[in-house]
């Protein structure tokens, strides 16, 4: 046990969470990083677009190009005091290791480094490159990090081949899952305008509220689409219904709603949004409606990235990986329409975002192992 506490990864793991990166502050774990991966001849460069720092790192010039994508920020700890230990102190307590990031996704950075500085050490002459691209825009709008990365990278000719996120795609035991894509997702802020008035009194006012139920009510009814094999059915989500001044005696004059659809291939994003307009025409109301589309859905084939990481989960953990498109967005909405083929592969998705964010040491340990023989598979002939 004395030898998997002092692994390089979890080292290196806790120097990260120690840094408080809460988005879009990076704190300098890119610097850390690029000062980590210079001795085995990775060139960083810096990209910083408004507040948010980004990281190119490369190793070769030559094709096919292999990139690891995380992010360095972290959501908000919450309530500090009801944490375990503190959260950026990154404790051990048994063969856990806690801290705001472990999981989603510092652990994963840590595993990246330290597989391809094993790998560079054995395999100095592989072929092609082997790139990282890190932000600290990921748990923030997302309008500042990956996507500028890509369009620059884009702008000057450079592309990747075989892209690796290292979100938490895991379930029950590291490597059990592998995202092979993700569904699109579109946001509508609604907006329903009413006429306020006394509640004694509803025939002088028009309550916004009353407007907007029956519609929302159809709205939650619809089956949009049944899936396929490869995506579930799209999802229609309210996540937020705000209206009222907080007196008992007053009808609102406005109701704003939030939704969400997490949507498969069988629709678009703009059958969506007409299909909504269409229903809100039926009623009787005046509204406004915004739209805020976060990703488009994508997936990856079968091909080289897919059959080398499926054998390598089976050669390290001795089980078949599955495949899967569920869960939320991630950075590789923005890589995968390049061209890129792109997976997800990171540790037990548990406890993100959570009180007592943690990630098994051995996992960790594991997963660095699994990105080291998916570099064999992939740059060793």
């Amino acid at each position: 046990m004395q030898e998997k506490i002092m692994s390089e990864t979890l080292e290196l793991t806790q120097q990260l969470i120690r840094r408080d990166s809460v988005t879009p502050d990076d704190k300098d774990c890119q610097k850390l990083l690029a000062e980590r991966l210079h001795p085995v001849g990775f060139h960083a460069e810096h990209m910083r677009f408004d507040d948010v720092d980004n990281l190119w790192l490369r190793r070769g010039s030559e094709g096919p190009v292999i990139a690891f994508a995380g992010h360095t920020d972290v959501v908000p700890t919450g309530p500090a005091e009801k944490w375990s230990s503190p959260p950026f102190e990154a404790k051990i307590i048994g063969d856990m290791l806690y801290g705001r990031g472990t999981a989603d996704m510092k652990g994963s950075i840590a595993a990246f480094v330290t597989a391809c500085e094993r790998f560079v050490k054995k395999h100095p002459d592989h072929k092609g490159s082997i790139a990282y691209l890190i932000t600290s825009d990921e748990e923030g709008p997302a309008i500042n990090g990956t996507v500028k990365v890509i369009e620059t990278l884009q702008n000057r000719g450079e592309t990747i081949d075989w892209c690796v996120v290292g979100e938490p795609s895991s379930t029950d035991k590291v490597g059990d899952i592998v995202k092979n894509g993700r569904r699109g997702s579109l946001n509508g802020r609604l907006t329903i305008k009413g006429k306020q008035g006394h509640i004694a009194y509803p025939h002088l006012a028009n309550n916004p509220i009353h407007l907007v139920v029956p519609a929302l009510t159809e709205l939650c009814s619809i089956e949009w689409d049944q899936g396929n094999a490869d995506f579930p059915p799209t999802s229609f989500q309210i996540s937020n219904f705000n209206s009222g001044t907080g007196a008992t005696n007053v009808i609102p004059g406005t109701t704003d709603v939030v939704f969400n659809f997490r949507y498969s291939t069988e629709v678009t994003h703009e059958e969506l949004q007409l299909r909504v307009e269409s229903l809100l025409d039926n009623y009787d109301f005046d509204y406004e409606l915004n739209w805020e589309l976060s990703g488009k859905p994508f997936r990856t084939a079968s091909g080289e990235l897919l059959e080398a990481v499926k054998t390598a989960v089976k050669r390290v953990t001795g089980y078949d990986t599955t495949l899967s498109t569920s869960g939320g967005t991630s950075d590789g909405r923005f890589i995968a329409p390049t061209g890129t083929q792109v997976i997800e592969l990171g540790p037990l998705n548990a406890t993100i975002h959570q009180i007592d964010e943690c990630v098994s040491i051995t996992d960790l340990d594991t997963l660095s192992e699994i990105y080291e023989t998916l570099l064999t598979e992939l740059l060793v002939a």
